[in-house]
């Protein structure tokens, strides 16, 4: 297995969402999202399926000296043998890497947030860093695009805490705020055991508005020039932004079950999108060739 095919297989067997937004790149880059996604697959998986800490700091440690070795251009495993091409064609900052591995080990150090400023910085080191090596991939012409990518790698996360919150409690994990938890009368263990009252919901819905708020602060800043290189992006949040929606609409069930869409409704939203986008562009073309 080549290390490309080594990506895309670890890509599709993850059945995450992402994978249907990669279908409408052009090969290349499509290459580099699916090779990108995999490295964020094998970091996130230490943590997620090593029950020893000392071991997951361990793989992840080897996991850092496998980036240098990549910036070095000597890489071992076959994710980083796919990467290593795509550093001369894209700007995939090594810093960021290491960032998401930071990011990852903070699960192994971290079970409680005092307040958001505390999750914000999980939050940007496994979605943010994601969104600005993306951005990167998919190309952008006006650096505000950045801006607009770290926004929706935030919205991302969050509406991923939101949706996860019972299978993370289960593991031991709270991704809430601390002192919002106090605010409305919710303790670490309700949460473990599913218990709901008026509380949780008003804590669960201030965690839903937060998200929201991120995904409009995320287009807000997408400069129009960039919304066609940007497509899966938008694809993605498509996908996201309607689990948050079912969520909210079907009334915070998140700890008594998982939220999610049937894998037609993923498809029919991409493809949607993906008209929905190209007719946009078509617009925008059309408005910039008009004499002014």
């Amino acid at each position: 297995m080549s290390p490309d095919d080594y990506c895309q297989d670890r890509t599709r067997r993850s059945g995450s969402s992402f994978y249907h937004s990669f279908r409408f790149l052009p090969a290349e880059k499509r290459r580099a999202i699916t090779a990108l996604y995999a490295f964020c697959r094998e970091v996130d998986d230490v943590v997620d399926e090593c029950s020893d800490t000392l071991i997951a700091r361990k793989q992840l440690e080897q996991w850092r000296e496998e980036v240098a070795r990549l910036y070095q251009g000597r890489p071992e495993h076959p994710v980083t043998l796919a990467l290593q091409p795509l550093l001369e064609r894209y700007n995939l900052p090594q810093e960021y890497l290491l960032e998401l591995i930071d990011g990852m080990e903070m699960d192994l150090e971290q079970t409680r947030y005092e307040d958001f400023s505390q999750l914000a910085l999980y939050c940007y080191r496994v979605a943010s860093v994601v969104g600005l090596l993306s951005a990167e991939i998919f190309g952008y012409s006006d650096r505000h695009t950045l801006n607009y990518a770290h926004d929706l790698g935030m919205a991302f996360q969050l509406t991923n805490i939101l949706r996860d919150i019972r299978e993370d409690a289960q593991r031991g994990r709270v991704y809430l705020p601390a002192d919002e938890m106090t605010r409305f009368g919710v303790t670490r263990e309700q949460i473990r055991r599913g218990e709901v009252h008026e509380g949780t919901r008003q804590l669960l819905a201030l965690q839903a508005e937060r998200a929201e708020r991120f995904y409009q602060q995320a287009f807000a800043k997408l400069p129009e020039a960039d919304r066609h290189a940007q497509r899966s992006g938008i694809i993605m949040a498509a996908i996201y932004r309607r689990i948050l929606r079912r969520i909210v609409e079907e009334g915070y069930p998140v700890l008594e079950r998982r939220v999610a869409l049937p894998v037609w409704k993923k498809l029919w939203l991409t493809w949607r999108c993906y008209r929905t986008e190209n007719r946009r562009t078509r617009e925008y073309q059309r408005n910039q060739a008009r004499p002014q």
